[in-house]
């Protein structure tokens, strides 16, 4: 987290906020590590004074089209968000209840702010410094987007597609659902909901699918990612019979979901939430 249905929404408030519009002010802060190595000036020198042209995202990547100036790539890692001061916003679970201002009333662990000339404002974020800032030429000489696969809720593949790759990999479902080069835009919670929604183990190997199986694989992952995008990502709104509002672990974790067991276990290197009894 975030996946494809936050990005799509940190997407959004950019787009509302820059597109069109002339970035008049903006904040860089030094960090080697978001920033990849490159000094904030010049970024900075990147944004200042550009014209927003327009905003896009593939997958998890988000970016924004400064025109003749190039791309401002992100991605927002485990923690990084994207909001408009003065507006309200989602949290994410990793934000915890914290205040997301400071005493002074400056967002906390900020990396970015672009102001435009109607004084809209949006900053970017990152208590664990696990986003990326990265600056390009266009988006299809982009190394990291060009690596992706097809987007998972504007393009994706269709069952058939999807059976011809399955049939090829001996990988677990699971596995292969946080593959980007397959399923981009898919991460840890969307691939738990999917597999249990589509009554799949995610141990299940990939070649072991049936047609009818990927077909519903495929409608359960576009129904549940355009479901959590029509509600901006607030998972207040998602369904009561989603897993997502069982599956976290720890001391307040559910050990059930509507009287069956809920399963724990590393699969894929991942911590996966399953039910047994329900997927097969």
């Amino acid at each position: 987290m975030p996946e494809l249905p936050e990005v799509e929404t940190v997407r959004r408030v950019l787009d509302r906020v820059l597109t069109d519009h002339t970035i008049v002010e903006a904040e860089v802060l030094p960090d080697e590590i978001v920033l990849k190595g490159v000094a904030p000036e010049a970024v900075l020198a990147q944004v200042m004074g550009a014209k927003v042209s327009g905003t896009g995202r593939r997958g998890k990547y988000w970016w924004i089209d400064l025109g003749e100036r190039g791309i401002l790539f992100g991605h927002l890692g485990m923690s990084g968000w994207v909001r408009e001061i003065g507006k309200g916003t989602i949290r994410l679970r990793e934000h915890g209840e914290a205040p997301l201002d400071d005493e002074n009333g400056r967002p906390r662990f900020l990396k970015l702010r672009l102001k435009t000339e109607e004084g809209r404002e949006v900053v970017l974020t990152d208590g664990r410094r696990l986003a990326r800032l990265w600056m390009g030429d266009s988006v299809e000489s982009d190394e990291k987007v060009g690596a992706l696969g097809r987007d998972c809720w504007t393009d994706l593949p269709s069952a058939e597609e999807l059976f011809t790759v399955l049939k090829k990999r001996k990988a677990p479902m699971k596995s292969i659902l946080l593959d980007q080069k397959v399923f981009a835009g898919v991460g840890n919670w969307i691939a738990d909901e999917v597999l249990y929604h589509a009554g799949i183990s995610p141990s299940r190997l990939g070649c072991e699918m049936t047609l009818p199986e990927v077909q519903v694989l495929c409608e359960k992952l576009w129904w549940i990612i355009d479901l959590a995008v029509g509600v901006g990502a607030d998972k207040e709104q998602f369904p009561e019979n989603w897993l997502f509002h069982y599956r976290w672990g720890g001391g307040k974790g559910h050990d059930t979901i509507q009287g069956e067991t809920i399963v724990r276990q590393p699969i894929g290197g991942r911590t996966t939430a399953w039910v047994p009894t329900r997927q097969k």
